[in-house]
């Protein structure tokens, strides 16, 4: 097995495993203080990370007696300022995820004050302080971590010995938190956060991390010199600190993406593919300009030694690459097709090139959109519809007192309404129905027909807020309803991992459950990656070509979906449109494979194949790469002990 470069212990498991195996480590905590005769103190996160966490603790309260009545918990952050019973309030969030389905005291739940006014927030940070080492100090702390390394609000440039603060957030920071916020203006610009030494100074760690966003970081925060611009780093220092991620987060950790550079390892396929395309980049050459020396030289010598030369090695991986590559007349023909998309862009954004092409070759399409998307609509748009109905309604009398009545009473609503508020139910409906349409116009673009499209709604989308609840029996049953109807002997599902509460996740989650319940035949699975990003060409199974004009069409498609235009209301980190981004993401796959030495296209739609039944997550990540399993338990202290 490979060696690593990592300076912290990492665990690189699924997420449902990193949720587990902590609350059972918190439950061995519990006990194993109350034992000792004293109070377990833990410290606790927010955000989207530790949910799976939460969930597995109100299950064991529930079914196995856990009890909190004794646990002491300080959180590490919160907004400033914030109301406490403000949606966006991590007070709110923690009653919600945590507190009021277990049996904590509230006065031994501690969460830093976002609801105090400014002269009193420093006394009130060394309070809280002071109340943490009054409990004992903290036996056990859950982080996550951001796009720039913070951990909990420590944003670049906090010291080492930084304790409970009023600090700024950085732009990523802010960015990152748009969508909860529903949109970036609406963002604190403060918040109060434990410092690093008060994080170090908690007798055990965990951070969490999952998606391929988090991948850079994760590398950096393990394999590099620790740095104040990156407070993660911080923790390569601490006794019994660990980073449990999944395969998707740990994507750039050098014993998975390079693991020859780091030791000897068991070749595969896959992993030979990897490496020579790898190579290619290094040297700036062909595939089939590689010579020995390149080999030799970079690490390279044992899988040389497997071909016994550099040619036929050569060869067999062009070879496996220009396989890859299909057109349309190698695509599928006169099949029953369900293309899932979990909002209404998706389809087009993602794999709008070879949509295009199946409709070309006469399969039966269905689109399936799961959410309603609404909540990524501009009020302004909802106006803008407004004022067209009452203009129809002008026009052509239709019922006017009703469309009236609904204007009224949405128009009132928009002009009182507070910023990240939950639109009323008139106005959800409203921007899903502006969604809808233009996802029919968006595949009405390549021919297709309108009752192509079929909108589940899926229940656990219809919070009318970012943070959605868990995909329960009646997602499943929906999505196992329309398996059951159309038999598809092929389905287009989106294979991104950013977030394991993410739409996008959820709705991947929502499909493998109901796959696990189809009694029909297994359909073949094709994952797509959203707008953020596409498949490498070493893990991807099919390329599929896009001529300029099957571009042009590509982006013709989403140009349709208006309200997403311009500005989409969750950009993220990207300020480029939608189009933009998929343009330049189709014409680098392209390039790549050109610069491999492959034939050269205009642009590229890359996907992963599986059948039903077959994780995506247990193939992203080279098995020979993989460390063992997940320590039980205390583990030993020294930094140098082996890495899981």
């Amino acid at each position: 097995m490979a060696q690593t470069r990592e300076r912290v212990p990492v665990v690189i498991v699924e997420y449902d495993l990193i949720a587990r195996t902590i609350a059972e480590r918190i439950a061995g905590i519990i006990r194993a203080r109350l034992a000792e005769g004293r109070r377990p103190v833990l410290g606790l996160a927010t955000g989207s990370t530790p949910i799976g966490i939460y969930r597995e603790l109100i299950r064991m309260h529930r079914d196995d007696g856990l009890s909190f009545a004794e646990v002491v918990t300080f959180n590490l952050d919160e907004y400033y300022p914030m109301d406490r019973d403000s949606i966006h309030s991590y007070h709110r969030y923690m009653r919600e995820n945590l507190f009021d389905h277990i049996d904590i005291r509230p006065e031994n739940a501690h969460v830093p004050p976002g609801d105090l006014p400014r002269e009193q927030v420093e006394a009130a940070c060394a309070a809280y302080e002071a109340a943490i080492v009054e409990a004992g100090g903290i036996d056990f702390q859950i982080l996550g971590i951001g796009k720039t390394g913070h951990i909990g609000f420590n944003e670049p440039g906090s010291g080492a010995e930084s304790r409970t603060r009023l600090i700024a957030l950085d732009t990523v920071t802010r960015r990152d938190a748009a969508a909860d916020f529903f949109g970036e203006d609406n963002v604190p610009t403060e918040a109060i956060t434990m410092g690093i030494a008060t994080i170090l100074e908690a007798r055990e760690i965990a951070l969490i991390a999952t998606g391929e966003h988090k991948a850079a970081i994760i590398r950096r925060s393990v394999e590099e010199e620790p740095d104040p611009d990156v407070a993660a780093t911080y923790l390569q220092a601490h006794r019994d600190a660990t980073f449990y991620v999944d395969p998707a987060a740990a994507a750039e950790l050098t014993r998975i993406r390079t693991p020859w550079v780091v030791g000897e390892v068991r070749w595969t396929r896959d992993l030979e593919i990897a490496a020579v395309i790898w190579l290619s980049q290094k040297v700036g050459k062909s595939i089939l300009k590689l010579d020995p020396d390149h080999y030799r030289e970079h690490h390279l010598s044992s899988l040389l030694a497997r071909h016994g030369s550099a040619g036929p090695l050569n060869g067999e991986v062009f070879n496996a690459l220009i396989s890859k590559i299909r057109g349309r007349s190698k695509l599928p023909e006169g099949k029953r097709i369900i293309v899932f998309s979990p909002h209404p862009d998706d389809d087009v954004i993602s794999m709008g090139g070879i949509l295009n092409k199946l409709h070309q070759n006469g399969n039966e399409i269905t689109v399936a959109y799961q959410t309603s998307g609404n909540i990524a609509v501009f009020d302004h748009e909802v106006r803008r519809y407004l004022d067209f109905m009452r203009r129809f309604d002008r026009d052509f009398h239709a019922d006017g007192q009703r469309i009236g009545q609904v204007a009224d009473e949405v128009e009132g609503f928009l002009e009182r309404k507070r910023p990240g508020e939950v639109d009323i139910a008139p106005v959800q409906t409203i921007k899903r129905r502006i969604r809808e349409a233009e996802a029919v116009s968006g595949i009405e673009t390549f021919g297709m027909r309108r009752d192509q499209a079929c909108f589940l709604n899926l229940p656990f989308y219809q919070t009318g807020s970012v943070r959605k609840d868990p995909i329960g029996p009646r997602d499943v049953q929906i999505t196992l309803d329309l398996l059951n109807e159309r038999g598809p002997e092929l389905i287009f599902v989106a294979g991104d991992l950013s977030d394991p509460h993410g739409t996008h996740r959820m709705c991947l989650d929502a499909i493998h459950r109901a796959l696990a319940e189809y009694a029909g035949p297994a359909p073949e699975v094709w994952y797509y990656r959203g707008a953020w990003q596409e498949w490498p060409v070493h893990e991807a199974d099919v390329l599929v070509p896009l001529s300029e004009e099957e571009l042009r069409l590509k982006i013709l498609a989403i140009f349709k979906h208006q309200s997403q235009k311009d500005r989409a209301p969750f950009p993220g980190q990207d300020e480029r449109e939608f189009w933009q981004r998929v343009e330049d993401r189709n014409t680098a796959t392209s390039g790549f494979v050109d610069r491999l030495g492959l034939p050269e296209y205009f642009a590229m739609e890359a996907y992963v194949v599986r059948r039903a039944g077959e994780r995506l997550e247990a193939e992203t990540v080279p098995t020979s790469a993989l460390g063992g399993g997940i320590p039980g338990g205390r583990r030993a202290t020294d930094p140098a002990r082996a890495r899981a």
